[in-house]
C-alpha cells in the first residue's frame, strides 16, 4: 500500500503497535501497568483504507475495536533522542487495532505468542493522513470512536502513559526507524466488540473523520 500525504508517498515498512498505554485501558482489561512500551508488530496487509469493507476473520469469535492515534515516520534514524523525535514525523492520522479478544485470552493462558489474535488481515484500518507540524498538540489530540453512530471510546493522547515522543525514542533504540514506518500508539478505555453490518468510524477535530464497514 501506498499512502499519499500532500504531494509526497510514503509506503509503508513496518507496524509498530504499543499495548497497555492508557491506565484506564490497562483497569478495563485487568493487567498490569507496564514500567516500558509494550511493542507488538503487525504486516502492512493489515492496513485497510477509509470507505473500505473490513473483512472479520473466521478463527475468533469476538472481535474488539480499538481506536488509537497513529504516527508515519517520515525521516528515520537511531537512538534518536526524546527532544528531538517530533521532527522525525510526518503524518499523523488515526487507526484502528482490530483484536480478536478470545483468541488473544486463549494465547496468554498458554504462554504463547498472540499475533494470530492482532495481526491477521484487516486488522489495522488506517485513516487519511495530516501532515505534521510543529505546532500540532501531540500531548493534546482528541479522538473518539463509534460504532452505528454511538461513541464507544473517547480518549486524549495527554494521557498516555508513554507520549509520542517516548515511543520514537524507545522504537528508535531498538529497531533504526525507516521513513514509512507506521506506530499505533495504543487505545483509552471503552474498547468492545464488533459485529458482521457494523459501520465503525474513527474521529478527531484535528486529524478527520474515518469510517469502515464491517462484513
Amino acid at each position: 500500500m501506498v499512502l499519499q500525504l500532500g504531494s509526497r508517498q510514503y509506503s509503508p515498512q513496518r507496524i509498530f503497535c504499543i499495548g497497555k498505554n492508557y491506565a484506564e485501558h490497562v483497569k478495563e482489561l485487568g493487567g498490569s501497568v507496564p514500567g516500558q512500551p509494550v511493542v507488538f508488530m503487525k504486516p502492512v496487509s493489515c492496513l485497510v483504507c477509509p470507505g473500505e469493507t473490513i473483512q472479520i476473520p473466521a478463527h475468533g469469535n469476538n472481535l474488539h475495536h480499538e481506536a488509537e492515534v497513529v504516527v508515519l515516520i517520515g525521516t528515520g534514524g537511531k537512538d534518536i533522542p526524546v527532544p528531538a523525535a517530533s521532527s522525525h514525523i510526518a503524518g499523523l492520522t488515526l487507526g484502528l487495532d482490530l483484536t480478536l479478544r478470545d483468541v488473544q485470552s486463549d494465547m496468554k493462558k498458554k504462554g504463547w505468542p498472540w499475533e494470530i489474535s492482532k495481526a491477521f488481515d484487516h486488522s489495522a484500518p488506517l485513516g487519511t493522513l495530516t501532515l505534521y507540524s510543529e505546532a500540532t498538540p501531540l500531548d493534546n489530540i482528541p479522538f473518539q470512536c463509534s460504532v452505528n453512530g454511538a461513541v464507544r471510546q473517547t480518549g486524549n493522547s495527554s494521557a498516555m502513559m508513554f507520549t509520542i515522543p517516548d515511543l520514537i525514542h524507545y522504537l528508535s533504540g531498538i529497531w533504526e526507524l525507516r521513513e514509512g514506518d507506521l506506530i499505533f500508539t495504543g487505545t483509552p478505555s471503552g474498547v468492545g466488540p464488533l459485529q458482521r453490518g457494523d459501520r465503525v468510524a474513527l474521529h478527531s477535530d484535528l486529524l478527520g473523520t474515518f469510517e469502515w464497514s464491517l462484513a
